[in-house]
């Protein structure tokens, strides 16, 4: 079963790949950017913040508890971070980032666990803390001739984390030599397929922050930790049945603490690497809602850490391409128009019940192909709106494929009765 899943999967990816290089073809000088290493490399980059308050979440709503507070955290984690890389360098800027965003998810346990307060207006509480917090923090830290920084700004983080390459495939170097660069080169060539693939891995292999590199690996620690550990099963007993997991001896309270205070962490990472990636100061505003992306993330991926990690790639891979280019973006509606096409005839195939959805998604489709045909160019806005959009249309075309914990979001008090 697992085999067969996996086979679908690959089969569907190598799907995605072949009908993006024919868009590419298609649309010939300027479509190269739907595959250039240049796209997938800041896709990536656009990527992680995402994928980190995504994971954050993902702990929080394992264990029973919601936590729009992810933005907040995110906050949180990127004026410590600022800090910190500020006065003693980047890595401690990572660490403070991790405690800055604890801090907020220890006080949304607090709040939600002990005190009962409901978990929605505990974590737009939090998200209003935070804004208001940061905003005295730097007016009282930064705002100064001499640090050169602001009310709304930090000073510049003092160094990088740093940057690897994969040696022979994307040009890294090995013990100070400068390697081939494969990928680059097969890419350069704008072969169909070939050069596509080379350009997807280019953009995956080459620059990597060691930021990015960690949290990547946080995808599988996080299903490892959750799905093949006692501390995992625990865990999720406690989102999905919190009574039957107290009587069996589970420390409920302690369990949703400690999840929520992960969720916190991972979320206060993000922050951090938004500033030591990025920018390298702290900016107010800085986080431009990625939280709550990281939220639609959790529910587009159905709450498994690998569902959080392609929501947040695809959300990721839409921004990237609005900033290198207009033609590219454009030639994206016929990508998903094809996409939708081969949807609705696959779902009219199916059994009757789902002819009504398979015409609904055809209609769509048709809809999507005639913007592409009578268009030239998509709106920004529509593209930042996406996040939204396709979780919107989750919830309302696949609820039955969603599968939240059961007691997600639920208040809960030691020993009561359900």
């Amino acid at each position: 079963m697992l085999g067969s899943k996996r086979s679908r999967l690959w089969l569907g990816l190598l799907l995605m790949l072949v009908l993006l290089s024919g868009v590419r073809v298609l649309l010939g000088k300027g479509g190269e950017d739907l595959t250039s290493a240049g796209t997938f490399s800041a896709a990536l980059g656009l990527t992680i913040p995402i994928l980190l308050a995504g994971l954050g979440g993902l702990y929080a709503e394992r264990s029973g508890i919601v936590n729009i507070g992810l933005e907040g955290m995110m906050i949180l984690g990127t004026w410590f971070g600022a800090y910190a890389g500020w006065k003693f360098g980047p890595w401690w800027g990572v660490w403070f980032g991790v405690f800055g965003g604890g801090l907020g998810g220890l006080l949304h346990a607090v709040a939600t666990v002990t005190f009962g307060i409901d978990q929605i207006i505990s974590g737009v509480a939090i998200n209003i803390m935070a804004a208001g917090a940061t905003r005295f923090l730097s007016a009282v830290v930064y705002a100064n001739p001499l640090t050169g920084g602001s009310a709304s700004q930090s000073p510049q983080v003092n160094g990088s984390v740093g940057t690897i390459s994969l040696p022979f495939l994307a040009g890294g170097t090995l013990f100070g030599w400068k390697s081939p660069d494969l990928f680059g080169w097969l890419n350069a060539h704008h072969w169909f397929l070939i050069s596509d693939a080379a350009g997807v891995l280019k953009g995956v292999t080459a620059g990597l922050s060691w930021l990015t590199v960690i949290a990547l690996l946080l995808i599988p620690a996080t299903y490892f930790l959750l799905w093949r550990t006692t501390f995992g099963l625990r865990l999720r007993s406690v989102g999905e049945h919190p009574l039957a997991a107290e009587s069996l001896g589970i420390p409920v309270y302690r369990m949703k603490y400690i999840a929520v205070t992960i969720s916190g962490c991972l979320a206060g990472l993000g922050g951090a690497v938004l500033v030591l990636d990025y920018a390298g100061i702290y900016r107010e505003g800085q986080t431009a809602g990625r939280g709550f992306i990281g939220l639609a993330a959790v529910i587009f991926g159905n709450w498994r850490p690998g569902g959080v990690g392609a929501a947040a790639a695809l959300f990721g891979y839409a921004n990237a391409l609005q900033l290198r280019s207009d033609k590219a973006v454009h030639g994206l509606l016929l990508f998903v128009a094809v996409i939708l096409a081969l949807t609705a005839a696959w779902m009219l195939l199916r059994p009757k019940k789902r002819s009504r959805w398979g015409l609904a998604v055809a209609l769509v489709a048709i809809g999507v192909f005639s913007w592409w045909a009578t268009s030239s160019s998509v709106p920004p806005q529509f593209v930042s709106f996406t996040p939204q959009l396709i979780t919107l249309l989750v919830l309302a075309f696949a609820p039955t494929h969603l599968r939240p914990p059961a007691a997600d979001g639920k208040p809960y008090r030691k020993g009561q009765a359900q």
